[in-house]
């Protein structure tokens, strides 16, 4: 079975737009959360998100495809065009017919399709936008194979909140086995709309944290009270280790290991022993070839709200063991929110550029840690550390779970991929 490597990354996200904005304000603890803008959330008891701001798409889609698709398009097919770029795929090209592209997103064009019901029913037939039934799931991952010509298959994947991970995970998959050279992989979400908005509001699964908005966000924190709600997009370019190496690409690591499971417990709340989604990360490390004591560092899942943080953290004490206290944990999403499908790309994006600069992210508006979580949660700022082997995990509505494992790239042979 063939390595598979990490060649470029992009994203678009509250935090900023395009990589080394995006790090920089990760490293510093800096949250991009604030007050929804979008629209008035007067009635909720939540009233932030993490939105994405100083964004012009026109940018990055020419005008025909600004009007036609929706926002979470224009996130994903501006960050395709950074990752693309960052793998340097400008100049020098892959066989198209062995490129894929595999995209997650969970909320896709539900806020577009909301929008024209209303056009429809306020305004009648002949205000509906004629390309009204490109506003499909699949249309993102169509859309970024059109932008590069490339004719392997465009998939795309709605399962939650680990939509993107599992993306990565089927697109890694078929790379291994050599169905594909290379794929672009990753995740879009744009699910800041009013209908939505209300909707988690009233399933009270939103932080009503009343104190400044950048504080909302409170992962592992005793006065958690829910997740926010955030938008953007996550890309990374993978690739085969032979190809990689023929055209003289940068690699940022190796994706080594990927883990799925179902709780089948309920469409909310997680299955209280956790024991299936410590399934799915103990998947990942064996397909990765590595034990738990060789894990780094772990960029958790870590939404914010009450069940969510209690069992991960016991989710981390069964594969971890008597380690678990002392193995660096942070959640991104405290100055990110959640960005539902999208966020295992973004966070996978993190744990890279983790590695390749040693840096671990502050998990940020920790105060006083809830005794149920009593792990070793990065909180004093950006710790700086070597980096080998790092976990990310991804726990969903529907009661799914997913884990994605990377390692340095050093060259050389690695048994356990596949086997």
């Amino acid at each position: 079975m063939r390595r598979v490597v990490i060649t470029g990354v992009g994203c678009v996200t509250p935090c900023g737009t395009g990589v080394e904005q995006f790090w920089s304000s990760i490293r510093a603890g800096h949250s991009g959360i604030d007050r929804v803008s979008s629209f008035d959330p007067v009635g909720c008891a939540s009233t932030v998100a993490g939105e994405v701001r100083d964004f012009d798409a026109r940018d990055y889609v020419g005008r025909r495809e600004f009007e036609t698709f929706a926002r979470y398009v224009h996130f994903g097919v501006a960050a395709a065009r950074m990752a693309w770029d960052d793998a340097g795929l400008s100049s020098q090209g892959l066989d198209p017919d062995r490129v894929g592209v595999c995209l997650g997103s969970t909320v896709a064009a539900v806020g577009r399709i909301v929008h024209e019901g209303v056009v429809f029913a306020e305004k009648g037939i002949g205000r509906v936008h004629p390309m009204f039934p490109l506003q499909y799931p699949g249309s993102v991952a169509s859309e970024i194979g059109i932008v590069f010509g490339l004719r392997g298959p465009a998939y795309s994947i709605s399962t939650a909140c680990t939509a993107s991970a599992d993306a990565i995970g089927l697109a890694f998959g078929q790379i291994a086995v050599g169905s594909l050279d290379a794929a672009i992989v990753g995740g879009s979400e744009a699910p800041i709309f009013p209908a939505l908005f209300a909707a988690f509001d009233r399933m009270q699964v939103l932080s009503r944290f009343g104190g400044a908005p950048a504080q909302a966000s409170r992962p592992f924190s005793r006065d958690r009270s829910g997740f926010v709600l955030s938008e953007g997009a996550g890309i990374l370019i993978l690739e085969a280790e032979d190809v990689a190496r023929a055209r003289g690409a940068r690699v940022y690591a190796e994706l080594a290991g990927f883990g799925a499971t179902c709780d089948a417990h309920h469409h909310l709340a997680p299955a209280a022993d956790g024991k299936a989604a410590a399934r799915a990360v103990t998947m990942a490390l064996e397909q990765a070839g590595v034990d738990s004591v060789e894990v780094d560092y772990v960029n958790a899942h870590g939404t914010g709200t009450q069940k969510n943080d209690e069992v991960e953290t016991l989710i981390m004490k069964d594969i971890f063991g008597e380690r678990a206290v002392h193995v660096p944990v942070s959640s991104s999403k405290s100055m990110l929110g959640h960005l539902i499908g999208a966020s295992a790309a973004v966070e996978l994006i993190i744990c890279v550029l983790a590695m390749r600069d040693g840096v671990i992210p502050p998990t940020i508006n920790l105060a006083e840690r809830d005794p149920r979580c009593d792990l070793d949660y990065v909180t004093e700022g950006a710790r700086h550390a070597p980096l080998k082997t790092v976990l990310s995990t991804s726990f969903g509505f529907g009661s799914r779970n997913a884990a994605l494992v990377v390692r340095r790239y050093e060259g050389g042979a690695h048994g356990g991929m596949f086997s």
